[in-house]
């Protein structure tokens, strides 16, 4: 039987809300990349991800990348594998730089969908791995501006855009009530014993379900 090669493969998620068990982009590439290994009998030795981490951030200061040179230094692998170079990286700059990188350290680096992406030396391969490094940046860009673009306008529409829903007054001003101390006893109700009764009054969070102690504690305060 043919000794496998040993190789690492490497994952990367932009962006968080494509994070979870629910979500098909680590998913998608790991099957793309063991698809690869299997067909070219390749042993995938350990996977690195690096989840909501830019494409453009240098490949050192990814934390996972980071592990996987470690890894390199430790073990003597010879190949990285990537779903396509975008998931390596999809600024240029760091694209090229990555990529000069593992060069030096003597790795292979290998995308399952164009695996000469980064081995074919002629000129008009680096001037095709140049401009699809260009492309995919300028994808990157446009992706951002249409966010920036819907951000804006949600704040021109709601004045707000992000993070969680502001909590109704009328949730406050019971909140606070409840929280005072009774004339008989002198005692205060306890946060979770407050946040109870807003839910009876149907004041619940953004999930349905009670507020948290933390979160009367911040209706109170405030």
């Amino acid at each position: 039987m043919t000794k496998k090669t040993p190789a690492l493969a490497y994952f990367r998620t932009s962006s968080a809300a494509n994070v979870g068990a629910d979500k098909d982009s680590l998913t998608r590439q790991q099957a793309a990349v063991r698809g690869y290994a299997k067909s070219n009998n390749i042993e995938i030795v350990a996977e690195y991800y690096d989840a909501a981490v830019s494409g453009a951030d240098p490949i050192d200061q990814r934390p996972g990348f980071a592990d996987l040179l470690a890894h390199i230094r430790d073990n003597g692998i010879a190949a990285v594998l990537v779903e396509d170079a975008s998931r390596f990286a999809r600024d240029l700059a760091v694209q090229l730089t990555g990529h000069a990188l593992l060069k030096e350290m003597g790795v292979d680096l290998i995308p399952a969908n164009a695996p000469d992406h980064f081995t074919d030396e002629t000129p008009t391969a680096i001037l095709v791995q140049q401009i699809l490094g260009a492309i995919s940046q300028f994808e990157k860009a446009q992706l951002v501006r249409k966010l920036r673009v819907a951000r804006e306008r949600k704040r021109a529409e709601t004045g707000r855009c992000e993070g969680r829903p502001p909590v109704p007054e009328a949730a406050v001003v019971l909140a606070r009530k409840l929280r005072r101390k009774s004339p008989k006893t002198k005692k205060r109700r306890s946060l979770r014993q407050v946040a109870a009764l807003l839910a009876e009054a149907g004041h619940v969070g953004p999930s349905g379900k009670a507020y948290g102690a933390e979160s009367v504690k911040r209706m109170v305060v405030r």
